[in-house]
């Protein structure tokens, strides 16, 4: 070979080397970015993996480890261990309105339903590539998951008004860095995240090509447990109210999961008044079981020739907030319950504690259908009077709305 020829072939290597588009490194995954968020290490080769050095993560790490820790030994391994004993034959679908975030007390109680839709107020949002946040953007965004967890992880339930503040601004917002938080710490892997929309005739539609008018907005995650086996995760930002489901497809969409299981818990005794009869409907109507607390439907809306009632814990009436919602036929129910050693919804201590499993006993042939299924049923009596309750625990009103 000619040196003129050798310097020609040199030169066209260094130009195509110029030209070459440079390796693309590994992308950011949503399952790696629930770890992230999580406390927990992402995959070795991620790109999220040089911020695990970061001192404002490992303090988050550490954090998490301590408090999901006492979470699990306190309520979750204890709800499981309830359900595994109560829940005969669960659905696929599960059913949780007014919920928020909520996965981590959904898979607790229905760990074998494959499909989960979880519904309430708060916007899905978005989790940007953290990689791509400003300086100290990454610590604050740990911090306010930190601070949107608090009440969840210590009394069971969110503190609405003071998640609108953590999560309403920013890169990481809405449920959605919640909902990943609670997957990751619950062992499942995330395989495929996309956003939703359904329209008015109840039609679901996933991706980027979503209709522009949509009442019932949120996200898709499809993930797995250890098992393998996959399931759904539905989110979606809706209103619940009978104007609500009336301007949307949400109900329409649900119907096409049905039967399944529900569960209500600190929902604000919403279902007690009349703005929202529609959705306490739909649940009788389509839920095979019900596990609530008293916060949810009001036990005179239930067709008792239609349901069989298994109480557990104690009722002690509804904590101050929430006046006017006490249910004599609740407390003589409970005067058989059998104890519980966990604590949810508002009086959220295990002694002070209730949980209503309803079960709907199958179709005796004689075409009567519930109640809250066609037609309006009668009010519930009126409270009787009660003596002043200790207030909750300090931190404000605590519900979805």
């Amino acid at each position: 070979m000619t040196i003129p020829l050798l310097v020609r072939m040199l030169t066209l290597a260094a130009a195509l080397l110029l030209v070459a588009p440079p390796v693309r490194a590994a992308d950011v995954t949503a399952n790696d970015t629930a770890r992230f968020l999580a406390g927990l290490p992402p995959s070795a080769d991620s790109p999220l993996m040089p911020l695990t050095k970061n001192p404002a993560w490992l303090r988050h790490a550490k954090f998490l480890d301590g408090a999901f820790a006492q979470l699990e030994q306190r309520q979750l391994s204890k709800i499981r261990a309830w359900s595994e004993v109560n829940l005969a034959a669960p659905k696929p679908t599960m059913f949780y309105m007014f919920s928020g975030p909520d996965f981590l007390y959904a898979d607790a109680f229905y760990p074998r339903a494959t499909t989960y839709v979880l519904s309430a107020l708060e916007p899905p949002g978005a989790v940007a590539d953290l990689t791509r946040l400003p300086p100290g953007g990454v610590a604050a965004a740990l911090y306010n998951v930190e601070r949107s967890l608090a009440s969840v992880l210590s009394f069971s339930f969110f503190i609405t008004k003071q998640m609108r503040t953590d999560l309403h601004t920013g890169q990481v917002g809405g449920t959605l860095p919640i909902l990943y938080v609670f997957l990751a710490r619950a062992g499942m892997t995330i395989r495929d995240v996309k956003p939703v929309a359904i329209d008015d005739n109840g039609t679901l539609f996933v991706g980027v090509d979503l209709p522009a008018r949509s009442n019932a907005r949120g996200t898709r995650i499809m993930f797995a447990g250890a098992d393998g086996v996959e399931k759904t995760l539905y989110y979606f930002a809706t209103d619940l109210s009978n104007s609500g489901v009336k301007a949307s497809g949400f109900l329409k969409f649900c119907a096409t999961l049905a039967p399944g299981n529900s569960l209500l818990k600190s929902a604000s005794y919403l279902m007690h008044g009349g703005n929202f009869t529609t959705v306490r409907n739909f649940i009788l109507a389509n839920s095979a079981t019900i596990i609530q607390d008293d916060s949810g439907i009001p036990l005179a809306y239930y067709g008792t020739k239609k349901w069989r009632f298994f109480p557990f814990g104690r009722y002690r009436g509804p904590i101050d907030k929430f006046p006017g919602t006490y249910q004599q036929s609740y407390a003589e129910l409970f005067g058989r319950a059998q104890p519980i050693d966990f604590g949810i919804g508002y009086r959220w201590r295990p002694h002070e504690s209730n949980v209503l499993l309803s079960v709907k006993l199958p179709d005796d042939g004689t075409g009567a259908a519930d109640a809250a299924s066609t037609e309006e049923p009668a009010p519930p009596p009126k409270p009787r009077p009660r003596k002043p309750r200790p207030p909750p625990p300090q931190g404000g009103f605590w519900y979805w709305r």
